[in-house]
């Protein structure tokens, strides 16, 4: 390595918000410790820079831990112990005192005040060159195993490390060589597949209305039934996306890996309207307002222009005035709005917040240091464990959190 040395105190694989946390935490607990952060890539924190259309979104404003938890697919009842140790106001207090001002945005999401990732990079980076940690850039690891009363990993240009700890934060183990070393030690790897993407959907009722959102929406996949997940549906060029397509395609990761990724979903595109309220202000229209043409006059909360495909799929025609509209018509437009099916051909991955379920599981890791129960002195942190939180800050706050507490307890862990 450029600093010649081949055996540190604690070794941190993966230069991300993870590791970062954890090589901070370590090093200004324990300054005598040498501190080693190895990324594979030439530049540190990419999806930091990345995130958030290239603002950061930090964390989220959720303060109670089950809540906060509540947001994880996958991790919520581990998650939530650790973050009664390190949560969103802890994070926020940490960037503060750092220099960096945050903001919360009216949907809870807090980016730093400046709206640029590089004010988040730059104080993480200037953290832990003040801490003396040792940042090696292009220093991948393609394995680790057990040593003596340590590890040694094994680096990317045939060189070896020892360490005496190790954190593994090296984001998703999707075709990363480190799934078959932690296999080999003795951890299980959880099924890997996407988590948060758009959906392909190719329909005349959305066609030419890409950039259209909607504010109030759900969705849901029809077979098998699952659970709506509701919020802003945002109609693209390719189909769907929005928080509430994000939100679906994280809770049913693994599903809709197994479906290949074809699918039927529901939209109810007014989800704080049930059908038989919808039902009844048709009729007050009927009544009041019988002479409008109904594709003239859409619902609140719906825009013009899909309310007139949804009128046109519907069958009703264009001079169909409330008053003359038949049953069937009226009928068939309250399923559009209520239970519109589509059919799904493909997923599009959503490139500021690329995550993936599956990784180590999470029963073989105690999280109250984050310690390896198979692996004495080999720590874990961020997305390759099998954990994932929805958009909106979620996943960079599971890393704060677990990067912090495996940080803590390396540092307290002195051989």
């Amino acid at each position: 390595m450029a600093t010649g040395e081949k055996s540190v105190d604690v070794a941190v694989v993966g230069g991300g918000a993870a590791g970062f946390f954890a090589a901070i935490t370590a090093a200004e607990r324990r300054p005598q410790s040498v501190v080693v952060v190895l990324e594979r890539s030439p530049r540190f924190l990419a999806k930091v820079r990345i995130s958030g259309g290239g603002r950061c979104n930090v964390t989220h404003a959720c303060y109670d831990p089950a809540e906060l938890a509540s947001h994880y697919p996958r991790g919520a009842r581990e998650l939530r112990g650790a973050f009664h140790r390190w949560q969103p106001r802890d994070t926020v207090a940490w960037f503060e005192s750092r220099g960096v001002t945050l903001k919360t945005e009216a949907d809870g999401r807090i980016f730093p005040v400046s709206d640029d990732s590089a004010t988040i990079v730059d104080c993480l980076l200037f953290a832990a060159r003040g801490a003396g940690v040792r940042l090696r850039p292009r220093e991948g690891v393609r394995e680790i195993d057990l040593a003596g009363d340590g590890f040694r990993l094994g680096l990317m240009d045939g060189t070896e490390l020892r360490a005496a700890r190790v954190m593994m934060a090296p984001g998703s183990l999707t075709a990363s060589p480190l799934a078959e070393s932690l296999a080999a030690l003795g951890h299980t790897i959880e099924p890997l597949a996407p988590s948060l993407f758009s959906l392909h959907v190719s329909d005349e009722r959305i066609r030419g209305l890409s950039g259209i959102s909607v504010p109030a929406a759900q969705v849901r996949v029809v077979a098998p039934k699952a659970e709506p997940r509701q919020g802003p549906v945002l109609i693209t060029h390719e189909g769907f996306s929005g928080p509430a397509i994000l939100r679906l395609s994280a809770w049913e990761a693994r599903r809709l890996r197994e479906l290949g990724y074809r699918f039927e979903i529901s939209v109810r595109w007014l989800a704080d309207r049930t059908r038989e309220s919808l039902a009844e202000e048709f009729h007050r229209r009927r009544s009041r307002s019988g002479g409008q043409k109904v594709k003239n006059s859409p619902l609140e909360g719906l825009p013009r222009r899909l309310w007139e495909n949804l009128c046109r799929a519907a069958g009703v025609g264009p001079d169909d005035t409330w008053a003359r509209l038949r049953r069937e018509r009226e009928g068939a437009l309250l399923a559009e709005l209520d239970d519109g099916r589509f059919a799904v051909s493909g997923k599009t991955m959503n490139k500021e917040e690329f995550v993936t379920c599956g990784g180590v599981r999470l029963r073989e890791v105690d999280f109250r240091t984050l310690q390896s129960r198979v692996v004495p002195g080999l720590y874990f942190g961020g997305e390759c464990l099998d954990l994932d939180g929805i958009t909106g800050g979620f996943n960079f706050q599971a890393a704060w959190t677990t990067g912090r507490i495996a940080g803590e307890a390396m540092a307290a862990d002195s051989h």
